[in-house]
């Protein structure tokens, strides 16, 4: 294609969307508009685009970040898995000042794919850093979460008795849960951790509920010293029992509820 003939500048828009079936990834997803259209809403309904988790670290592991070198990116990925309802690729790359998306991939039943796209690389590389610093779009449960994560990673708690943290996540309320079923709004943390060297890893879990009248920052303080202050495999939840009631209960996968409670 001749320079003159190279399509024209769009202008890329990201956007944090909470998704609706919330418990396949309870975090944000950073949703690409191209010139304020949700191309990946037309040819992938049902997909969800990369989550916010992936925009914390550095500027070159963010999910849409490109370099001179081609790179094939899963753009947009149905909750259940690629190989079964399939998913958008597109490669990217900098060519001078401008941003190239093309060689669109759609392993879905719906065949159609955007076009190739241009954008002014000065304008796209802006908008991601935009988008990554962006809390604007948080939820208190978010802000929690996050922070606690930040917490709980930056004080080696966890690998100080052997474990490895292995989540944490905001837990939305459920408006259709039958009352009696419902748990209130607040963080999971998850941790694996194994009773001798070669035996498999067991999983523990925390479901740790909010307190309206306290801030985010002050709530995750109050939760993560909670949880560092002592081996956390004592007060946490391992499958369906307490390890302080039973010191080696069997390896059972965490369910979805009934984790340690701790009061923030």
């Amino acid at each position: 294609m001749a320079v003159t003939d190279r399509p024209s500048i769009s202008t890329l828009t990201l956007e944090h969307r909470i998704p609706q079936d919330w418990t396949a990834d309870p975090w944000a997803e950073v949703r690409p508009l191209i010139d304020g259209v949700d191309v990946l809403g037309e040819v992938h309904p049902e997909g969800m685009a990369p989550s916010c988790r992936g925009w914390r670290g550095p500027g070159e592991s963010w999910p849409l970040a490109v370099t001179a070198v081609p790179r094939r990116v899963l753009i947009s990925e149905p909750t259940c898995t690629v190989g079964c309802c399939g998913g958008v690729y597109v490669t990217m790359r900098r060519e001078g000042g401008r941003v190239i998306w093309d060689a669109w991939e759609n392993t879905s039943d719906i065949n159609a794919v955007p076009a190739e796209v241009h954008f002014d690389a000065a304008q796209y590389e802006a908008e991601l850093a935009r988008a990554a610093a962006d809390r604007g779009w948080e939820e208190p449960v978010d802000t929690v979460a996050r922070l606690l994560e930040q917490i709980l990673v930056d004080s080696g708690g966890f690998e100080r008795w052997g474990c490895v943290l292995t989540g944490v996540r905001p837990r939305r309320e459920e408006p259709d849960e039958p009352e009696e079923l419902a748990l209130p709004e607040g963080v999971d943390v998850e941790f694996s951790a194994s009773s001798a060297p070669g035996t498999p890893a067991c999983s523990y879990r925390y479901e740790l509920p909010l307190v309206p009248d306290r801030s985010p920052r002050e709530q995750a303080r109050r939760l993560a010293a909670r949880i560092l202050a002592d081996d956390p495999r004592r007060s946490a939840e391992r499958g369906d029992q307490r390890v302080a009631s039973d010191p080696s209960p069997r390896c059972v996968p965490v369910p979805r509820t009934g984790g340690g409670r701790l009061a923030p």
